[in-house]
């Protein structure tokens, strides 16, 4: 079960903006630890069991590529329920991305958030309402994601640099 931050979702007459404003704050604190990281040390493998860092950048990028997704099947019409295992798809993720160099993963990130954030501009309205399927894949995908991996994203960057 992820943890929810904290956050009032914005107005009423302003829900996205409020998904807009927690996402970017997630984000930020991400990208700000990321960035205290040299190349050797995003690669390296003991962030958890066998995943790097970039193993978890890679990760965040197949979940927001599957939440812009969702968000255009949503604006469509053409939704169906999710009902893939979630361990399954973070398997195959994983192993689809493993191989990457670190700029396409970066690059995958940067694009697959940007497509999420797209469409979450695009979306009505009336699809944005708090915990329908829209709001609930993008806070799920965006905000509490980052919010589920920033604790162990803390110790890692903590733990390298002391003993770096």
């Amino acid at each position: 079960m992820r943890r929810r931050r904290e956050w009032d979702g914005g107005s009423r007459h302003s829900p996205r903006g409020g998904l807009l404003q927690a996402e970017d704050a997630a984000w930020a604190e991400f990208r700000a630890l990321t960035e205290r990281l040299n190349p050797e040390q995003i690669t390296r493998l003991g962030y958890q069991d066998d995943w790097s860092v970039k193993d978890l950048l890679a990760h965040m990028a197949c979940w927001d590529a599957e939440a812009a997704q969702v968000l255009e099947q949503l604006r469509l019409g053409s939704y169906l329920e999710w009902d893939r295992d979630v361990d399954a798809f973070n398997r195959e993720c994983f192993e689809a991305c493993r191989d990457l160099d670190l700029d396409a993963t970066w690059a995958q990130l940067h694009s697959s958030r940007a497509r999420m954030l797209e469409e979450l501009g695009c979306l009505p309205d009336e699809l944005l309402e708090r915990e329908s399927t829209a709001w609930e894949w993008f806070e799920d995908s965006g905000i509490t994601h980052h919010d589920e991996h920033l604790p162990r994203l803390r110790e890692w960057v903590e733990l390298l640099e002391i003993h770096e």
